[in-house]
């Protein structure tokens, strides 16, 4: 009797681990295909943020294309500032140094110039206190077009604060020291940059040695001290590259 109670419970626990094996086999399958949906999910969403990254870009380029076509002394402006900016972004290990959002308003900083009248933009003598008053309206302009455009996310930040400065003498709202946006910041040092060092219509450009120079001498005024000395690591032949990169 003991002998065959035996082999029963042997032929009940083979079954049961039958039963467990094939239970996990199937488990193992259907996470298989579980992993394989996945992975194509993922496959199209990284698709899919690819194909909007380039819609936003064209979108970005052809609103910038826009303004700057109306301004011939400062073609491809957008273009190296925004260049000059991820740049410092990078030495200063900003958080947004690989953030399209934040490239996104270096490029359209300039946006609300398009409310600009064409006498002013090109006036080669300096503007009257009227005109100024007009030419600094422009960042205020620019957040509005953009503010409703959800993708733009911080970029809208920088078309609004590009031009405050770290003591509070900026505009348009006056912010100083670190309530100014640091992608604001970040991008005043590279928008003063190519100012200083290309052709405009009240002064011929400066080497990037001298302009580097006027930038350090203002470093606690107009500008983060900061972003100022990541700026100054950065070598005149990398910044010369960019400048001439895009002539």
């Amino acid at each position: 009797m003991a002998g065959k109670g035996t082999t029963t419970d042997i032929s009940v626990l083979q079954e049961r681990l039958a039963t467990v094996e094939r239970s996990a086999a199937e488990k193992e399958q259907q996470l298989e295909r579980y992993a394989a949906d996945l992975r194509e999910t993922f496959k199209r969403e990284r698709d899919r943020r690819h194909e909007l990254r380039r819609s936003y870009m064209a979108t970005v380029r052809a609103l910038c294309n826009a303004v700057e076509a109306r301004d011939a002394y400062t073609g491809k402006h957008a273009e190296r500032v925004a260049a000059y900016g991820m740049e410092i972004a990078r030495v200063l290990d900003a958080p947004f140094a690989d953030d399209p959002e934040v490239e996104f308003g270096f490029l359209l900083h300039d946006v609300g110039k398009v409310a600009v009248p064409d006498a002013i933009l090109w006036k080669p003598e300096p503007l009257t206190p009227d005109e100024r008053a007009l030419m600094e309206k422009h960042p205020l302009v620019g957040w509005e077009i953009l503010r409703e455009i959800d993708f733009l996310g911080e970029a809208k930040l920088v078309v609004r604060h590009h031009h405050e400065r770290w003591d509070g003498a900026g505009y348009p709202d006056g912010l100083a020291g670190d309530l100014i946006p640091l992608a604001a910041r970040v991008f005043a040092v590279a928008d003063v940059l190519d100012a200083l060092t290309t052709v405009r219509p009240y002064r011929t450009p400066s080497p990037v040695g001298e302009a580097r120079g006027m930038i350090e001498d203002s470093a606690g005024s107009q500008f983060d001290p900061e972003v100022v000395a990541a700026f100054l690591e950065i070598p005149v032949a990398t910044l010369d590259g960019i400048r001439l990169g895009m002539d």
